[in-house]
């Protein structure tokens, strides 16, 4: 049966953290963040303040990396364990929500594994112990919204997007003070990354009229905000915080497709950031999958008021479009202009485009694909070429 699942509640808007001085029935909050940068904006500093103005005991966990790793989640969820919270907040970009997502798993389930959970909709029940509030930094990964969680194995060096409304947030705060504060490349990799969720979600299989509605405003918006936002318009990146959002819901549901399935694996190995894996891959994804989805694309060039007459012309409008806007924001055009050699991608590339295929991400693309075609969708990735195939 089809489902839709987003948070009970979400706040937004100007000095939003501030609402959760209303939470009611809480005793202790176990709060999740990531490397140093909400605390010297004070943003940390502010939600400890807030919290223990409505009575709540606060534990902070500080230091998660980029890309967190198994090691970091199962530590985390000892923490966790150890001062017994009744809810979890996570501050910060995509990294650290989806840690406290994953650490959440293991502090109501302590005997679970990560093997146990890995494949997508497997979790137990949660909400057990605790519950979840997400605090969004950055405009991209939606994780305050999302059922995913993406884990990283480096001893595989493979990214795992653990995937589960369980792990759907109850409350989500989009402060939209908080994205001021982040720089120029930043804004354009999560801007990128919340464009890809959107246009991934609309052509998705999952799709529906629900999903349609927010992925198609979700595009809209960033199309239209994320330049200005890049070059650090207040207006502009509050559009895109709420933008962001819109997307995150959608693709939840809707799910997502190869540009992601890609984008997982190949940030693992040659480690770049996941937005700038999205933007090179997504122009070759369009191309890819527009041999049966056309009118789809050509309907969110329409939107976007791209030229074309044709539904062929609409889709190469919006895969320039696409290029166009990496160049405006300084995001290089392929793989191979980002520093990747091609030894490196020659020793790497048949494994990513192997792993992909497996990738919770590709059963919901719109057109099927196999290892053999991953691998020249890649290819042409890497050297900037157009998919004709």
């Amino acid at each position: 049966m089809p489902r839709f699942t987003i948070p009970r509640d979400i706040y937004y808007g100007s000095n939003a953290i501030s609402e959760l001085k209303n939470l009611k029935g809480y005793q202790k909050a176990f709060i999740v963040t990531g490397g140093q940068s909400m605390r010297k904006t004070g943003f940390l500093n502010k939600l400890e303040d807030v919290l223990r103005e409505a009575e709540i005991d606060v534990y902070t966990y500080e230091g998660v990396e980029p890309d967190p790793s198994i090691e970091r989640v199962y530590d985390g969820a000892k923490a966790m364990r150890e001062f017994e919270p009744d809810v979890i907040i996570s501050i910060g970009g995509g990294s650290p929500m989806d840690a406290a997502k994953a650490m959440w798993v293991f502090y109501e389930y302590p005997e679970k594994t990560f093997e146990d959970i890995k494949n997508p909709f497997t979790m137990p029940k949660l909400r057990k112990k605790a519950t979840f509030v997400a605090i969004p930094s950055t405009s991209g990964s939606a994780s305050e919204v999302t059922a995913f969680s993406v884990i990283t194995d480096y001893s595989s060096n493979i990214k795992y997007p653990l995937a589960d409304f369980e792990i759907t947030p109850d409350i989500a705060v989009l402060d939209t003070d908080i994205p001021l504060t982040m720089p120029e490349m930043l804004t354009a990799h999560t801007g990128i990354d919340a464009l890809t969720h959107a246009i991934e979600a609309y052509v998705a299989s999952a799709r529906s009229d629900f999903s349609d509605a927010l992925a198609m405003k979700a595009i809209s918006d960033i199309y239209g905000s994320l330049v200005d936002s890049y070059h650090g318009d207040a207006q502009a990146r509050g559009i895109m915080h709420i933008a962001q959002c819109l997307a995150g819901m959608a693709f939840s549901n809707a799910l997502l497709g190869i540009a992601h399935s890609l984008a997982h694996k190949t940030g693992a190995v040659f480690h770049i950031p996941h937005g700038c894996c999205n933007a090179i891959l997504l122009p070759n994804v369009i191309q890819y999958n527009s041999k049966v989805c056309m009118a789809r694309y050509a309907q969110i060039a329409r939107t976007l008021g791209l030229p074309g007459a044709t539904d062929k012309q609409l889709t190469n409008s919006l895969v320039e479009a696409v290029r166009s806007l990496n160049k405006k924001l300084d995001i290089p055009l392929s793989y191979q202009a980002n520093g990747v050699s091609k030894n490196d991608f020659k020793a790497h590339c048949r494994e990513i485009a192997e792993n992909a295929v497996s990738d919770p991400c590709t059963g919901s693309n719109p057109r099927t694909i196999d290892a053999e075609n991953m691998l020249k969708v890649l290819t042409c990735a890497y050297y900037g070429e157009d998919v004709t195939f």
